[in-house]
Order: structure tokens, then sequence, then C-alpha cells
């Protein structure tokens, strides 16, 4: 199985990146015989941006890339292809361990400039072991606007073996200086059918759930594939998808917003309790306290960074799960409006069929228009910092 293989119905980039990785290959043995080869007019470049709607596989893309710039097959010899999957190269590049691939991801609100300088720093290296200097920033979106301008710096003026592998939403959620100097690379929201034959090949899950859980998601592997493993976001989801007829009235619609605030503040409850304790301990034991004891003097400072982390990242945790919720709320009401157009292409279907049929039947297309407004204004306010049940609550609201 190839690198290529995880790039589940993305078929067109993966093309794009596999002949990038020739070029690539080419490049390096060039270098390597002495030779001063240009990546100039190749299919190679050193800066990549990663787009397309949540669910399409940008992370897995760019991890892919990294594996296959590193890939150290006998087989190229023989002219194979690098991504092969399974030498040391690609192996440590796709599992996190590759001491030339950084991989950075955030379970924050944002990536702000210090972390920022680390990675330009980092990228100023020659590979250690590897073929390439790889850094995949997988929330460039999240990247604050003196972090954004610290990367260009390093975008525009790469060492020569460094590559820069961003990932976003869309090109506007990146800085117009930055996404101007990368290659772009849009990402597709993979069909249906294929995210369902990837669960069941691949996970081992029964053909019937794997194609409820696809349809339910639209497409987004990694929803799918937790909807088909976990019963309580299977239950979760179904709280979410009786909202629409609890909102009848002024009582039921602020009873649903806390009741949806209080499930995601849950989630962030319940990640805290996983990690925030291991990582509180561990970092006792690195700064030499002794259990019962005060931290030892000088080092309160390094304790109240960490918690400031933790709740940043309680927070995020929770706007994740509110998002995800709304996320469910608007397929609830797509799939309504296209019962009342007469349009049968697409449903989720699943256990809110029914539901859906009752409330098509009982309003118009331009009030199911309205409340899909409605959810994406409530996002919009959490974007905003809006308190979340303040906004759930206007929601809500708008629903009835």
């Amino acid at each position: 199985m190839t690198v290529w293989d995880d790039l589940v119905g993305q078929d067109q980039a993966a093309e794009r990146l596999a002949a990038a990785a020739r070029d690539a290959d080419a490049y390096v043995t060039a270098v390597a015989r002495g030779e001063e080869p240009e990546l100039s007019g190749s299919s190679m470049t050193h800066a990549w941006l990663f787009t397309g709607p949540p669910g399409s596989g940008r992370p897995t893309a760019a991890r892919a890339f990294s594996a296959a710039l590193q890939c150290v097959s006998p087989d190229r010899a023989l002219g194979g292809q690098p991504g092969c999957g399974f030498c040391d190269g690609c192996h440590t590049s796709l599992v996190g361990t590759h001491a030339d691939v950084e991989i950075v991801r955030t379970d924050l609100l944002s990536i702000g400039v210090k972390e920022t300088r680390e990675l330009v720093r980092r990228a100023q290296l020659s590979p250690a072991g590897g073929r390439w200097q790889v850094i995949v920033l997988e929330d460039a979106d999240r990247l604050t606007e003196g972090a954004g301008n610290v990367l260009l710096k390093a975008v525009e003026e790469p060492a020569p073996r460094t590559v820069w592998l961003l990932c976003a939403p869309s090109t506007e959620d990146v800085l117009p200086t930055i996404r101007s100097r990368c290659r772009q690379l849009p990402l597709r929201t993979p069909p249906v059918a294929a995210v369902a034959d990837t669960l069941i090949r691949r996970d081992g899950i029964e053909p019937e759930v794997a194609h409820a859980a696809a349809r339910a998601t639209q497409g987004h592997i990694d929803r799918a594939r937790r909807l088909a493993t976990d019963e309580r976001a299977r239950a979760r989801r179904r709280s979410v998808l009786r909202l629409p007829e609890r909102v009848a009235d002024i009582g039921g619609a602020l009873r649903a917003a806390q009741e949806l605030v209080d499930a995601a503040a849950e989630d962030a409850k319940q990640v805290a309790e996983e990690l925030d304790g291991k990582e509180t301990e561990e970092l006792r034991a690195a700064l030499g306290a002794v259990e019962g004891k005060r931290l030892p003097r000088g080092t309160a400072g390094v304790m109240k960074d960490l918690e400031d982390r933790q709740k940043r990242r309680a927070t995020r945790t929770q706007r994740d799960a509110l998002d995800l919720a709304l996320t469910d709320l608007t397929a609830f009401y797509r799939d309504v409006l296209a019962h009342q157009l007469s349009f049968s292409g697409g449903l989720a279907g699943g256990e809110s069929e029914e539901s859906v049929r009752r409330v098509a039947g009982a309003t118009r297309p331009e009030q199911t228009l309205r409340r899909m407004e409605a959810v994406l204004d409530c996002r919009r306010a959490l974007d905003r910092n809006v308190a979340p049940l303040l906004a759930v609550e206007a929601m809500t609201m708008a629903l009835r």
C-alpha cells in the first residue's frame, strides 16, 4: 500500500503530489552526485498550500507528501515511485517520528509569534538524515497576523532543501502574501461511496453501518469513522437532530440551547480529565517538585503558563464540539430544504429521515433558509468570541 492510498477520493491531487515527489527525488539524487540541479520549472516547489472543506483530508495529504519526499525505498533505483509506504523514511514520516519532518498542530485557538519563530529557526537547518527538511503546519488558518508575518520571511527565502506544507480550509484563511508564494493544492469532499469503502476495508466496519455513517457525515472520513465506532458520538448526534422539533416555544428553545452548551462543556471536561492531570504531574516531576510539597522557587510561572494553555485548550475543545453540533444541524436543514424542493440526491437519511419529513411538511423553503442562516450566524458569533450560551440561545430562538 503506497502513501497515496490514504488520500480518499483525491485522485487528481495524488497525481500532482506524486509527480512533485518524483521531481524532488531526482533533485536530491542529483545533488548527491555533486550536480547543481534547479527546481524551477519542475512539479516540485518549496511551499505548498493544501486547501479544502472539513473532511477533505488536508493533513492526511500533507503527511503522505512528506512521506514520499523522505522515501528511501531501493525500488526507486529500478524505476519505482517514491512513496512506497513501507521503507523507514515513509513509515517514520507517517507516524510522526521522522527527525526531519516537523508536524505542527494546535489544540488552542491560535498559533502565536513565539511558536512560529521556533519553526522558522528549524526550517533553516539542513536535513539531519533525511532527504528534505519538511514542516507540516496543519492549522495555518490559526496563525495570528504577527505569526503570519514571521512565517512570510521563511517562505520567501527558504533553505535549499526545506519544504513548507501549509493546511487551511481555504486560501482566504491565509495571508495573501503567504498564499501568493505557495503552490496551491485544492482538495474536495470525498464521495460518500469512497468513504464507506475505506471504513469497510481498513476499519473492518460492517457495510450497512459504514454507508450510514458516510451518508450522515456527507463524506467527512474522520467524523464517519468516529460515528461508526463510538456509541457516545451517535447518541450526541441523535440529541442534536431532535433539537429542531424541540424549539416550538421559548422554554423549549432555551432548554435546548442549555443542553447543547452543557454537552460541549462535558466534552471539554472529559478531555481535561484525560490530559490536564497527566501534564501537570509530568511538569511537576520535571521541575523537581516533591509530592505533597510546594514547587521549587522560581517555577510558579511555568506552572501558570501550563494552566493558561489548558484553559485555552478547554475553550477550543468546547468550540469544536459546538461546531460539530452546528454542522449536523445545518445538514438537517439542508435535508429539509431538499425535501421541500423535491430533490432526493445526497441526503443524509438515517435516523433523522422521519423528523426531516415532518419539519419539511410543516414549514416553507424560505423558513428553512432563514433557519440555516441562523445556524451560520451562531457559528460567526462563536468565531467572534461571543459567550457560547448567548450565541446558541440566539440561534435556538431564531429556529422557532
